[in-house]
């Protein structure tokens, strides 16, 4: 007895008992349901896609076991209109979340802190050190006053004592040109309603801020819950809300934004779900109106519907039996199902449609299409699920468990499709036909394949060989940000902090035995030309203290004493300020500037800010005008009375958090190297990682895991690609006992594959991360129609595209089609790149099922052959 027979046998027995049938299949779809439901959950954790006894990772693991704060970390940027902004908004944001240890786990300022806030400078240059106590000694005049009272009033109090030396001759006006013009555009701004926030550095300075002085950054470790699919939404919500309850906004000058791996990963589920109801509605009412094209039967689409629901229960269950949560790509198992399942369920439910024309009986016409379609069927689903069970022992977590669960899926959408499907058709009782399933239209595209069989071969083989002189320039792309949207807020951090190679997030760490080992091995690396730096903790110690120390201890002796005042003046009021304003006025009419100098052209600006600020509203005016003002000056008087109480520094005075940074708790030191050139471009990358490992072949960081990570999936990839045509080759040798006929069932597959690759490489689409996981599908859908129409030719089918089987499949690629094709609509990168991938595989596979294979079968095999 044959496959055809053991399906019709099967068929019948449910159509006959078929109450018993629907129960048994309800009760297990009701198990199912249940289960998921009470057991469902997806483990967020990209790093578990991987198999952990990689090489490279195993060193990853090691790493993050020495430095397990360094591990999934959220980086708060800070950015601030001057220096004092950027330094007291981090200093604000790092004491309040120190609180929330509900939400975050550590806090770490990498660039602030005592430490940096008392040697920070000691950091710098011997002469850039010199050059700021000498600016600090000449504020003198300006900083004294002003510690005494550090506010609006304060300023111009002291403006206004500085211009009555000016009137005796004991001090320049010109002196006064750069506070008078900084002070003018934050009064004007004041006036209209807008804060311009005062650099206090640059008016003490006169040189314009260094971007490093505009930004401050905090890493901290969210507490995470990967049962959620955003499992840092929660702390960074906080990190938000927080920095919102400080007045750090852009109003206030100051923005805070956040990136690093925990954000990037948060967002990119939340840019997956924008659209995502809208898209899915759209989609759920083509694929219906597709499936009603294929059966024209609003019970038999229903019936379809409920079969591959259940069938998807019952495999969501096993897969959580099997392997727990499932992971960002098992999840994917539901596209496969649907797609397959439905697939089977077209190809029974359209053949059960044509035996109606010869058979009045329900059942007997069930039984009917079992035996036409059983072989067909059976072969297919063992063939597609051989495919999926091949990624099973390769390194790709990930992809092995959706191996698994879509293998075992197929088995149950073959199951229920010969076994619920006719018994839920027997409930429903669908109406007769009364025309044929065919289409009649394509009897001339029939007879065109049949008649010019070469024609068509020939121009296959002319199609397969352009194709195939294309794949040299097929790009690979495992640039993870290139799957993220650059419109979200952590990836747009990401992409403009790798314009400067100071703060680069794509760094290379490499361990050494002790400080002393890593000193020389960053020495060594720094000498690469594709290493930017190299540095270590020892980089925290200031050089040249000697001279250092002394031009910090000169200044300290001539400015600290105004610095420390006996009595500070209290927080003035509203009416304070405007005094203050009115007195400075008065100073400058008494003066009488002249316009036509630097100097008394600046102070006549400034003249008429102060006026244009009298006439306005003083509540409007006078809050804008101190919070422009003071925030910026108290820190910066902080920053000025730290500097100066710098100390000589050894290994024993790094603080302990920075040391934990750097140094292990067994010893081993850490060298980070950054990249020189553009670290966002692959070759770079490739370059640089090449580079470093000829000197530190154990080194890890993101470029390694980037470039690692992607060789491990293109042979995870290749490995399950080559053992899935082997056990499907052996499954249709087995079956079809024929050389022949199994190479002309694989061929169609193979300039399908070619066809795909061709239509990525035209559109300038690289195989990326996302889109890879169109291939096993390729091979799944691409190896059942084959299969299909294998069968029926051998089985004596005449004109197969004028056959319900061409219906089916036609309908059958156009519903997995439009499921697959909505993901092309999508605003996640890597979701639209996988979509537009499946549509080019899907159209391959249909074009090489229905022209191609026709013509390569040629004629059907007589019954003996």
């Amino acid at each position: 007895m044959g496959l055809n027979d053991r399906v019709a046998q099967l068929v019948a027995a449910c159509c006959h008992r078929w109450q018993l049938t629907l129960l048994a299949g309800l009760i297990l779809g009701a198990a199912a349901c249940f289960h998921v439901a009470t057991h469902f959950a997806i483990d967020t954790d990209a790093v578990k896609l991987l198999s952990p006894q990689l090489a490279w990772r195993q060193r990853e693991i090691a790493f993050d076991k020495l430095y397990p704060q360094k591990v999934q970390q959220t980086a708060i940027v800070i950015d601030g209109v001057t220096p004092e902004l950027a330094e007291r908004g981090a200093r604000l944001l790092a004491e309040a979340l120190r609180k929330r240890t509900d939400v975050v786990r550590n806090v770490f300022r990498p660039d602030g802190g005592p430490y940096f806030d008392h040697e920070g400078l000691m950091l710098l240059p011997t002469a850039e050190v010199q050059s700021t106590m000498q600016s600090l000694i000449q504020a003198q005049p300006l900083l004294g006053p002003l510690a005494a009272d550090p506010s609006a009033r304060g300023l111009l109090d002291t403006l206004g004592t500085y211009l009555q030396g000016v009137s005796y001759g004991q001090a320049k006006l010109e002196d006064l040109q750069r506070p008078f013009d900084a002070l003018s555009g934050t009064l004007e701004a004041a006036t209209h309603g807008h804060m311009v926030p005062l650099n206090w550095r640059g008016l003490v300075s006169g040189q314009p801020p260094n971007p490093m002085e505009l930004r401050r950054f905090i890493l901290v470790q969210p507490v995470l819950d990967f049962n959620d699919l955003q499992p840092g939404a929660m702390a960074s919500d906080a990190i938000r809300a927080t920095a919102q309850q400080l007045g750090l906004t852009q109003e206030n000058g100051v923005r805070v934004r956040l990136t690093g791996e925990v954000p990037m990963a948060d967002e990119e589920f939340g840019t997956l779900g924008e659209g995502a109801a809208f898209n899915g509605a759209l989609t759920g009412i083509a694929v219906l109106v597709l499936l009603w094209l294929a059966v024209k039967s609003f019970r038999i689409v229903g019936a379809i519907l409920v079969t591959v629901v259940i069938g998807l229960a019952v495999s969501a269950a096993f897969g959580l039996i099997a392997t727990g949560p499932f992971n960002l790509l098992s999840i994917a198992f539901i596209v496969l199902f649907v797609g397959l399942g439905v697939d089977f369920g077209i190809q029974f439910s359209v053949r059960y449609r044509a035996d109606r024309l010869a058979h009045d009986g329900l059942a007997e016409a069930l039984t009917a299409a079992g035996r036409g379609v059983g072989r067909g069927l059976t072969i297919a689903a063992a063939a597609t699920a051989a495919g999926f069970l091949a990624f099973l022992p390769t390194d790709y977590r990930g992809v092995s468990q959706l191996g698994i669960i879509a293998g075992v899926g197929m088995g149950v959408a073959f199951l229920l499709s010969v076994t619920f499907l006719p018994a839920l058709l027997m409930l429903l009782r669908p109406k007769g036909e009364h025309v044929e399933v065919g289409y009649k239209a394509l009897a001339p595209l029939d007879r065109l394949v049949q008649h010019r069989r070469r024609w068509v071969l020939a121009a296959s083989a002319v199609v397969a060989v352009a194709c195939a002189a294309l794949l040299p320039r097929l790009s690979f792309d495992f640039n993870p940000l290139n799957l993220r949207s650059p419109k979200t807020e952590a990836v747009s951090v990401v992409l403009e902090l790798m314009k400067d190679p100071l703060f680069t997030p794509n760094t290379i760490d490499v361990l050494a035995k002790s400080e002393d080992e890593a000193r020389a091995l960053a020495d060594k690396l720094s000498k690469l030309p594709e290493v930017a730096q190299a540095i270590t903790l020892d980089d925290y110690i200031p050089t040249d203290q000697d001279a250092k120390l002394a031009a910090i201890s000169d200044a300290a002796m001539l400015i600290g004493p105004s610095l420390a005042p006996t009595e500070v003046r209290p927080a003035p009021s509203i009416e304070d300020v405007r005094q203050s304003m009115t007195a400075a006025v008065a100073a400058l009419d008494k003066l009488a500037p002249d316009a036509a100098t630097p100097g008394g052209a600046s102070a006549l600006r400034f003249k008429a800010a102060l006026e244009g600020a009298l006439a306005a509203p003083a509540e409007k005016v006078v809050p804008v005008f101190q919070r422009a003002v003071e925030p910026g000056l108290q820190t910066m008087l902080a920053q000025v009375n730290d500097s100066l109480q710098a100390t000589p520094v050894t290994f024993k005075d790094l603080p302990e958090d920075l040391k934990r940074d750097w140094v292990a708790a067994d010893g081993q030191a850490r060298v980070s190297v950054f990249p020189k050139g553009d670290n966002n471009d692959n070759q770079v990358l490739k370059r640089f990682v090449k580079a470093v490992r000829t000197i530190a072949p154990d080194a890890t960081g993101t470029p390694i895991s980037i470039q690692e990570s992607s060789a491990t999936i293109i042979h995870a990839f290749l490995q399950a690609g080559i053992l899935a045509v082997i056990l499907v080759t052996i499954l249709l040798a087995v079956t079809l006992r024929n050389v022949v006929d199994v190479l002309k069932t694989l061929a169609p597959l193979a300039l399908a594959a070619l066809l795909t690759l061709a239509a990525a490489i035209l559109a300038g689409k690289p195989i990326n991360f996302a889109n890879i996981i169109a291939l096993p599908l390729l091979f799944g859908i691409g190896t059942a129609f084959n299969i299909y129409y294998v069968m029926a030719w051998r089985q004596g089918l005449t004109n197969p595209l004028t056959s319900s089987l061409t219906r089916a499949t036609i309908l059958s690629a156009l519903t997995t089609g439009t499921a697959f094709g909505s993901l092309w609509t999508s605003h996640h990168p890597g979701t639209a790149s996988m979509g537009e991938l499946l549509v080019f595989s899907l159209t391959s596979i249909l074009v090489t099922a229905l022209l191609f294979l026709p013509a390569l079968l040629g004629p059907p095999k007589t019954p003996a052959e």
